[in-house]
């Protein structure tokens, strides 16, 4: 009997990756510095897609994503970085044309060391591939300094100190990150004032179209969806924009209508919350109050 191939693979290590990759074994059990160019990328060898057990920091000189508004690009094109984190889906590589490198670390390389709950908090790991952060030459020599520090440290002796020195420059690595994609949403801001206009007609037409009293309240999820994104990138790109989160913006837009809604309609409290997308009466009052400091019979009552 014919059985199907594998739709997926899981890589279980270090070593793992390298067998697969042609490389040679890596010089470190959990973390592994690779030039992109000396992988043996065999197109059909693996199944559509693979999982990885470590966080993956790659540098490509062919990264997608570049934000154009207008006619005009608001990103660099000096290459840029990619990331994943343990567990994620992603496709196999298919062909040798990418050049760069990869930077590859157990999680359990922070245990017993603050990173290991704090790397969780950077949600660049969870961004899309064509959410790229995309490099001047001077953040490009940034970001190769570390990872030359990084390279020679695998290179030399392990010994005592070895986990101390490379968790420095992975932390030091991960601030220039944020700090370089804080840059990139102001760079981006053109473009992306026009998609914060997006949203607003988004829930504007989400609430019009009576879909909140089907679908439920919108989520951040269902806003990246329809805008193409990641829910991390979105609401990361929305906090430097406005300083709030896109869960914010919504509850907002909820509100607002909400008090439309509470001003201009003799609807009960209850029906205007199922409007809304609220499931039970009682969640919907919580957020307002919370919101306003009123409850929404006191609101209506400021009116009469």
């Amino acid at each position: 009997m014919k059985t199907d191939a594998p739709a997926l693979y899981r890589f279980e290590s270090l070593t793992d990756f390298h067998r697969v990759f042609g490389l040679p074994k890596p010089l470190h059990p959990m973390v592994s510095f690779i030039n992109i160019k000396e992988m043996k990328i065999n197109p059909g060898a693996l199944p559509p897609s693979i999982v990885l057990p470590f966080y993956k920091i790659a540098y490509k000189t062919d990264v997608c994503g570049r934000a154009k508004y207008g006619q005009n690009f608001y990103d660099f094109g000096e290459g840029g970085l990619v990331f994943t984190a343990p567990g994620q889906i992603f496709e196999s590589p298919t062909g040798n044309s990418s050049s760069g490198y990869l930077l590859l670390v157990h999680p359990d390389f922070f245990l017993s060391h603050p990173l290991a709950s704090a790397i969780k908090q950077y949600n660049f790991f969870s961004y899309a591939a064509n959410e790229a952060l995309h490099l001047s030459d001077k953040e490009r020599s940034a970001i190769f300094t570390v990872f030359n520090i990084i390279e020679e440290e695998l290179n030399s002796r392990i010994d005592h100190f070895s986990q101390d020195v490379l968790i420095c420059q992975i932390e030091l690595l991960l601030n220039y990150i944020t700090r370089f994609y804080g840059r990139q949403f102001i760079t981006r801001k053109p473009a992306n004032n026009n998609l914060l206009q997006k949203i607003e007609d988004m829930l504007d037409n989400y609430f019009k179209d009576g879909r909140a009293s089907e679908s439920g309240v919108p989520t951040v999820q269902m806003l990246a969806d329809n805008l193409g994104m990641s829910a991390s990138y979105l609401s990361d790109m929305l906090r430097a924009l406005t300083g709030e989160n896109a869960q914010h913006h919504i509850q907002e837009k909820v509100i607002e209508t909400a008090k439309e809604k509470l001003s201009t309609t003799s609807l009960s409290v209850s029906e205007i919350a199922f409007e809304l997308g609220f499931e039970y009466p009682q969640s919907f009052s919580r957020l307002f109050k919370t919101k306003t400091n009123l409850s929404p019979l006191a609101f209506r009552q400021s009116f009469n």
